[in-house]
């Protein structure tokens, strides 16, 4: 079977698509899509769309050989859609498809969902268990570095345009958080490409407060329970395997914030908090690197 790129809305009309050949796809732009799926040796599946008209694809899908086989979000295991519910809870189901290899084994699934207005695509493996978050592109940077600016994307060359000051946050969020969290010592602040207002602090563990961009309040999530002393770290402080975990699990990721947590002058834990394809996740791991948990953020 040969590699067919998927556009938004079209659904795939063979038993397979293949992650091995090309051919042509019918859609504007599809050339220079084919050609950069076929030097990645991935499938790019189109997931949504930009307000400048272009389509977001996941990338580096399935390895060489392997072949996509479009399936029903209901189709999926339940571990996968147990997985959705609890880490992308209100997520709407977009696409799914199975993994399987040369010889027809089954070696994964891929989900793409809508978590808060952003397209998510995410790999299991044939058990249903999470592997990574997929990376994404719009079309035009396919065959480029993954971003260019004023994209969607453009935070990736780490100018960090996504932080704010807690001294420039609307005064109905200094206020809220006054009000409802006056124990909680503000750390960092994030503005989100829709306005959204993300607020890291610290309390007992760290805490991330979500407002709109109106400054009403979203939700409040607990990122990590940790009594002891919260200090803040640059991304080269960080165990090697924390690095290498975040680079193998969420490619194209961007490094946000990282905090350490201390106890008589010893690191008991790390929280570090990324941006994978406009979604912000808070990943915690013990002094060696080794990964804990997560929780998406938004």
């Amino acid at each position: 079977m040969k590699k067919t790129i998927l556009g938004l809305g079209i659904f795939v009309t063979g038993a397979m698509v293949s992650c091995k050949k090309d051919n042509s796809a019918g859609t504007a732009g599809s050339a220079a899509i084919q050609q950069a799926a076929v030097q990645q040796r991935a499938i790019a599946i189109a997931a949504s769309t930009t307000t400048a008209g272009d389509s977001i694809y996941v990338i580096h899908t399935c390895g060489t050989g392997d072949k996509l086989s479009a399936v029903d979000f209901s189709a999926l295991p339940s571990t996968v859609t147990d997985y959705l519910g609890t880490n992308y809870a209100g997520y709407t189901a977009v696409k799914a498809f199975d993994i399987n290899n040369s010889a027809g084994t089954l070696n994964g699934y891929i989900a793409i969902i809508q978590y808060n207005g952003n397209p998510v695509g995410i790999k299991f493996d044939a058990s249903g268990n999470f592997v990574e978050v997929l990376e994404q592109r719009e079309g035009r940077d396919l065959l480029g570095s993954g971003w260019h600016h004023g994209g969607c994307f453009d935070n990736r060359d780490a100018a960090h345009r996504d932080t704010i000051a807690i001294s420039s946050l609307p005064a109905a969020i200094q206020t809220y958080l006054a009000t409802n969290y006056p124990q909680d010592t503000l750390l960092h602040a994030f503005i989100k490409r829709n306005g959204d207002y993300i607020v890291i602090s610290t309390n007992n563990g760290l805490f991330a407060t979500i407002f709109t961009s109106s400054g009403s309040f979203i939700t409040h999530v607990p990122l990590a329970a940790h009594n002891g002393q919260v200090v803040s770290i640059d991304a080269n402080a960080l165990p090697g395997a924390v690095t290498n975990y975040l680079t193998a699990t969420y490619p194209g990721y961007v490094f946000e914030k990282a905090f350490s947590y201390m106890q008589n002058g010893l690191v008991k834990d790390y929280l570090v908090i990324i941006d994978s394809n406009n979604t912000k996740y808070g990943l915690l791991f013990d002094a060696t690197g080794t990964f804990i948990g997560v929780k998406v953020i938004r």
